[in-house]
């Protein structure tokens, strides 16, 4: 099977941070994209740190913003800093989100 049509899975309706520990991506408000180095879970929020030294704490929602750019894939760019590979992002593109846990 040619990796172009190789495509990922990753159950839409869960929590952020089993989607942040699934994908290690992280859009910030500012529309980059962080390579995320570590997700530590601290009740209902999480603490994401990211490669390029940022440590965010945020709440552990499904329908947050960041929840949202994840399923839909958008961001402005990828950090410089974090260094985020190209078969990465291209991985990240060919992810599918579904709804449906039986196609996982």
């Amino acid at each position: 099977m040619d990796a172009d049509k190789i495509k990922r899975y990753v159950y839409k309706n869960q929590r952020l941070s089993g989607m942040v520990g699934t994908i290690k991506l992280w859009p910030s408000r500012s529309g980059v994209l962080h390579g995320v180095k570590q997700v530590e879970l601290k009740g209902s929020s999480i603490e994401i740190t990211t490669y390029c030294g940022e440590t965010f704490t945020i709440w552990d929602s499904k329908e947050s913003r960041s929840a949202r750019w994840l399923r839909n894939r958008w961001f402005r760019k990828p950090c410089p800093h974090c260094r985020i590979p190209e078969w990465k992002l291209e991985k990240y593109s060919s992810t599918v989100f579904t709804g449906d846990v039986r196609k996982l």
